[in-house]
């Protein structure tokens, strides 16, 4: 390994169900406005629009059971997500080979300074200051594909406080998970270790400190934490 003039970051690795060895995480990209029920509550007509992607830090990502409630905002919101996780990448992926290039899945949610985010859009400007926060993006430990297969329906849910806040189904993404990789390599090069969050059906809100948030993709599995 060759010297460095500062320490080196260390690697992001999530944990994996029923193994030691853990992910490691490249890059973090989002899908915005997946599913029609939360791109019509946004405001938006989702038969109009091609997928709209943005990402996150890759250090944004972590397993943990605590959210720490972010500063320079008094209105934060919860989006639960299924999670892909890739172990192939490239460019121009042919969406009937791209569901080979994914390891496996996990439930996450893309917390989201929603204050600062609609300030952002009144200016024009992109999205980062509200979405690629420190600890905006919990994962539960991943299912490796091998075990589970590739879930296209099942329902998807989120609870606050043990009231049921978002609940959806996958079958309800208006991009499928092959597409998405598709048309996401249409911009990038994805690669090993780069990890999709695909979209929030609708219901999202906000949570305060002292909130416990509980949420889960029916054959995938769930996430849990408190907020602080």
């Amino acid at each position: 390994m060759r010297a460095t003039v500062i320490p080196a970051p260390e690697s992001v690795l999530l944990d994996v169900v029923g193994i030691t060895e853990q992910f490691p995480v490249r890059r973090v990209y989002c899908v915005g406005r997946n599913y029609a029920d939360h791109a019509i509550e946004m405001g938006h007509d989702p038969s109009r629009e091609a997928p709209f992607f943005f990402q996150k830090n890759a250090d944004n990502a972590y397993n943990g059971e605590s959210f720490p409630y972010p500063p320079l905002s008094s209105n934060v919101h919860f989006e639960v997500e299924l999670v892909m996780a890739l172990s192939g990448g490239g460019a121009d992926i042919a969406a009937e080979d791209a569901l080979s290039k994914v390891y496996g899945y996990g439930v996450g949610i893309d917390f989201t300074r929603r204050d600062l985010q609609d300030q952002m859009k009144k200016m024009g400007r992109s999205w980062e200051v509200a979405k690629a926060f420190e600890k905006s993006a919990p994962v539960s430990a991943l299912v490796p594909a091998s075990k589970i297969g590739h879930p296209q329906e099942g329902a998807i849910w989120l609870e606050v406080n043990g009231s049921r806040k978002q609940d959806g189904n996958l079958n309800q993404m208006i991009w499928k998970l092959p597409e998405i990789i598709a048309e996401l390599s249409k911009q990038f090069v994805l690669a090993p270790g780069d990890i999709i969050m695909t979209g929030t059906p609708a219901g999202v809100g906000a949570i305060v400190k002292g909130d416990k948030v509980t949420c889960g993709v029916a054959g995938v599995g769930e996430l849990s934490l408190s907020v602080i």
